[in-house]
């Protein structure tokens, strides 16, 4: 089972990493990612401490729990891992982002992406459209960057989705 994901992540990096995307595709690419080194959720937090009426506590402590659970268990489990990042293994065509380190599993920006997302959408349900618009964005920009295997970015959603729903549990 390993290999069979591992060559499938390996044909699909070599396609993100040969492809000459439009230039719209790249903008919002490195837009999306760039959205996921934090700020985003650091603003949407702010609106929703302002304008969230009587949930908004509790939704950001629970979307903030789910933040930091999710990045304290992925930077531990990418030291586990130890997996080397597509943009390590082969050159891309078009992105020259640098990387915020050396491993690839997880997808970090993926697993605080969706564990934000799944936090704050169970206590705003009518805001679960636009923050897995950007969770999926930022997981999507990590792959057509050459951050990440598609593997890594699939175990970020799975494992944030997770931690997002049990940081909620504490709150609802």
């Amino acid at each position: 089972m390993f290999r069979f994901i591992t060559a499938r992540d390996q044909s699909l990096m070599r396609l993100a990493n040969n492809w000459h995307a439009p230039r719209w595709i790249r903008f919002w690419a490195l837009g999306a990612t760039r959205a996921g080194d934090g700020w985003l959720w650091g603003l949407i937090g702010f609106i929703i401490l302002a304008f969230g009426g009587a949930e908004r506590l509790r939704a950001d402590s629970a979307a903030g729990i789910a933040a930091v659970l999710s990045i304290f268990l992925f930077h531990r489990l990418k030291r586990l891992a130890g997996r080397r990042r597509p943009c390590h293994v082969e050159p891309h065509c078009w992105a020259t982002l640098l990387p915020p380190d050396q491993f690839s599993f997880p997808s970090g920006h993926t697993m605080t992406a969706f564990a934000v997302s799944i936090a704050l959408s169970q206590f705003y349900p009518s805001l679960v459209f636009p923050l897995m618009f950007f969770a999926v964005s930022i997981a999507i920009s990590r792959i057509l960057l050459g951050m990440h295997f598609l593997s890594d970015v699939v175990a970020g959603a799975i494992l944030g989705a997770g931690l997002g729903y049990l940081a909620t549990l504490i709150f609802l």
